[in-house]
């Protein structure tokens, strides 16, 4: 486990123990690969997908439509708005071939929706009990993620003071642009150093973090079964607490 605390040119990975937890005042987490496994998901997702698919074959398009978002979406790190929201489908449409209103249905459905039947059985071990501990302490939680989170932090049982997609309006810019840590720091009232933000891509989040000057965690490559980030971190803000309160 891994913390990176801001400097103004430099980012120095130390142990999870020395997080200053009494100066944390909110934890921002990204959401797909942090909260939930996603090699789980997947796994459960291509199922699904090819009994659909087995039984439309005419409709296999909409198979080359996912990928083909997901490729489009991963070529634009950082890229700006206006309009995201929509402009994400646009850039799918392989020069107009498909229409934007097909993309998002398939999106929609695929991606949006179907998925979050699964969230809660892929959601990493000790990641509600961790939550559990923030808001008892009076530690503000904070969802910044590329997509659409709402649905996805119900699905999975988890409550946020604040939840945010970088196709919001307000935002307009994907990772690793800072707008949304900056967006959420201010609407929490709290500046960038008194928040802590965890992720699971050192190439997005993390870059995203270093240009919001907000402190950060990487995720620990760990098997599902034997994952204890969350546990560790638990542990190591009760024991930071026990001796230093939270202000």
């Amino acid at each position: 486990m891994n913390l990176h605390p801001h400097k103004e040119a430099e980012f120095t990975p130390s142990a999870a123990s020395v997080v200053r937890w009494h100066e944390v005042k909110a934890v921002i987490f990204d959401v797909d690969g942090t909260l939930y496994t996603q090699a789980k998901l997947r796994s459960k997702m291509l199922v699904a997908l090819l009994r659909y698919y087995a039984l439309r074959p005419w409709r296999l398009d909409e198979m080359l439509i996912l990928q083909r978002f997901r490729a489009e979406r991963e070529k634009r790190h950082g890229a700006a708005g206006p309009d995201i929201e929509n402009a994400q489908y646009t850039w799918a449409s392989n020069n107009g071939r498909t229409s934007a209103d097909k993309i998002k249905r398939v999106v929609e459905h695929w991606m949006f929706q179907y998925p979050n039947q699964y969230l809660r059985g892929c959601t990493y071990p000790g990641t509600h009990a961790f939550f559990a501990a923030l808001q008892q302490r009076g530690i503000k939680i904070g969802i910044y993620s590329d997509y659409k989170a709402h649905d996805k932090l119900a699905a999975m049982g988890l409550a946020a003071d604040i939840i945010v997609s970088s196709t919001d309006p307000e935002i307009d810019h994907l990772k690793p642009a800072p707008h949304g840590l900056l967006h959420i720091a201010n609407a929490l009232g709290l500046a960038p150093a008194d928040c802590l933000f965890i992720g699971d891509r050192p190439e997005l989040d993390g870059a995203c973090a270093e240009q919001a000057g907000m402190p950060y965690l990487i995720v620990d490559k760990q098997p599902f079964d034997s994952f204890t980030f969350y546990k560790t971190l638990e542990d190591t803000l009760a024991t930071s607490l026990t001796t230093t309160p939270h202000e």
